[in-house]
């Protein structure tokens, strides 16, 4: 009899242990999921943050459903430094590499961030027949290409986050025009990063613009990852009269650049398609309010308060309780979203298996935090849409008075876009 008291006692502990630690105990084996991410840059943390908290959130519940088994998510980070300047490519390439050999990765989702690092990992996940999944950075249009002309070595990789192509064609260009309809605005200056994404993506929009009957001001300015002085470029865009400056810069620099413009009073509203520094919630402080006016494309909703889908601000709120500071920047949403989209595969074909999970994600139809998300079946790009009920949709925001305030597209602005009193 008292043996037995025992024995309960000692489960009834046990059990009040669990309970109080917030935790669920599993017996099953964890899931794991690589995650090759370069760490010490926005695009690289914010997603780790993000995986973890929808991974958390996942385990909380019960995990995921393997043919009737319930798993947990094991995540693995590995930073791949692939943003800092003069690191060679092949340094991501052994990340990627021993998440897979050493740390048995199931499947790998976040980078690397990289554009150029992601494609040179390409072959490398094509050989292992690993499922990736691109949350964060790789904005060049080669890589879904590339899916799309050799599917059947690439169709294990996917991504779930926008591409420069369609932020050109889709979102930019479209919210520069809706600029010139409201305030006649059309002498652009191009000042970019010396980086693949960044290279394509400034060229196109000099075309494109042209092309609507736009004055672009000469060739885009290009820059070395981590520049300090931008000063010669934006006195250049006084001179010549430019009346928008669009950035496209991925470096943590950009803070500085947008200081600069700032003292100078430069005549022109800058327009960050990519601006790193100008997306997160520190920037106004770090900037002392010099970052007033400024317009940030953060690719994806969610990244800025907004009501795109009702998934949204739970998202954000669910972010800023986790970390105490609001989503980050491109590539937050989306990295929450990663093992959402894959639980959800993993559970339709209900096992593990690369080719099971590759037909089940080109099935994917899910509403998340920024919008429907479906694969293309042929490009595993993630169908970008201006409405989120049709697509994944984008999110351009203005600083404000200290705020975010989602300005573009129409269908999910909480404001309206303002020019600097030194303009008007």
């Amino acid at each position: 009899m008292k043996r037995r008291v025992l024995v309960f006692f000692a489960v009834f502990a046990v059990a009040i242990l669990i309970a109080c630690s917030g935790h669920v105990v599993y017996a099953a084996e964890p899931i794991v999921i690589g995650a090759p991410l370069s760490t010490s840059f926005l695009y690289g943390w914010d997603a780790e943050r993000a995986m973890r908290l929808a991974i958390e959130e996942i385990n909380a519940k019960g995990g995921v459903n393997v043919g009737g088994e319930k798993r947990p998510f094991e995540m693995v980070v590995i930073d791949t430094r692939d943003l800092e300047p003069g690191v060679p490519v092949s340094e991501a390439l052994l990340v990627v590499e021993k998440l897979i050999l050493e740390n048995k990765a199931d499947f790998i989702l976040g980078g690397p961030v990289r554009s150029e690092a992601a494609l040179a990992a390409m072959d490398l996940l094509a050989k292992y027949k690993k499922i990736s999944i691109l949350t964060t950075g790789v904005l060049t249009p080669s890589y879904h290409a590339r899916v799309a002309e050799d599917y059947e070595k690439y169709k294990y990789l996917f991504r779930i986050t926008g591409e420069a192509k369609w932020m050109v064609g889709g979102e930019i260009v479209p919210s520069l025009l809706f600029i010139e309809k409201k305030y006649g605005l059309n002498r652009l200056f191009i000042m970019i990063q010396d980086v693949a994404h960044a290279r394509t993506g400034g060229g196109i929009i000099a075309k494109v613009m042209t092309g609507k009957g736009w004055e672009v001001l000469g060739e885009p300015e290009v820059y070395p990852t981590g520049t300090t002085d931008f000063s010669m470029g934006l006195l250049k865009a006084k001179r010549e009269k430019a009346q928008i400056i669009l950035i496209w810069m991925d470096m943590p620099e950009t803070s500085i650049l947008l200081k600069q413009w700032y003292d100078l009073k430069i005549p022109a509203l800058p327009f960050g398609s990519i601006i790193a520094a100008a997306e997160q919630p520190g920037f106004w402080g770090a900037t002392e309010g010099k970052g007033e006016y400024t317009l940030a494309n953060v690719v994806n909703a969610g990244n800025a308060p907004s009501n795109a889908t009702s998934w949204t601000m739970k998202f954000f709120e669910a972010y800023t309780k986790r970390w105490n500071i609001e989503p980050e920047g491109y590539g937050t949403s989306t990295s929450y979203m990663g093992p959402y989209v894959l639980k959800d595969a993993i559970e339709r074909a209900g096992s593990l298996d690369a080719d099971a999970v590759v037909a089940a994600l080109e099935g994917t139809d899910l509403m998340g935090v920024y919008g429907r998300i479906k694969f293309d079946p042929k490009s595993h790009q993630v169908v970008p849409s201006l409405d989120p009920n049709e697509g994944a949709v984008g999110t351009i925001f203005q600083w404000q008075a200290g705020k975010r305030i989602v300005v573009f597209p129409p269908k999910i602005a909480m404001g309206e876009i303002k020019l600097p009193p030194w303009m008007q």
